[in-house]
């Protein structure tokens, strides 16, 4: 199965998200569904920006919804001239077998000015789900 990949763009700034489903760290029998989520972040703008915030909503099959924010990802708040990318990998555990993600970083630019860039929404979809198109 090919994993699929999800792109957003913001004031020059692309955001792209590659989830994989991790069958080794995940069980049905418990109701533990793992995936791990790639994400590059490119600065194709012509001034410097560094992450500093991010904001993630969380929804699982059953549409319970969680929300995480904290202060930059992985543990960093990277710096991005103008043609540099940042790309790193995190992970998510649902309790039902897909989900979704959506979520938004808060850049601030080399001039001081605080913005948002999106994330873009991203499925999580293990071999065990059943997908049902609307």
């Amino acid at each position: 199965m090919m994993a699929a990949m999800y792109r957003a763009v913001t004031r020059q700034i692309e955001v792209t998200v590659e989830p994989n489903f991790v069958p080794e760290q995940s069980s049905a029998d418990r109701s533990r569904f793992f995936w791990a989520y790639t994400i590059v972040i490119t600065n194709s703008g012509d001034e410097t920006v560094q992450l500093k915030t991010r904001h993630w909503i969380i929804t699982d099959a059953s549409g319970r919804q969680q929300e995480v924010k904290g202060e930059g990802v992985v543990g960093e708040q990277p710096i991005l001239a103008p043609g540099e990318r940042f790309e790193y990998t995190s992970g998510v555990p649902l309790t039902t077998a897909s989900g979704f993600m959506t979520g938004r970083y808060q850049m601030v630019s080399e001039s001081g000015e605080r913005f948002e860039i999106d994330v873009p929404t991203f499925s999580l979809d293990s071999p065990d789900s059943k997908r049902v198109l609307n």
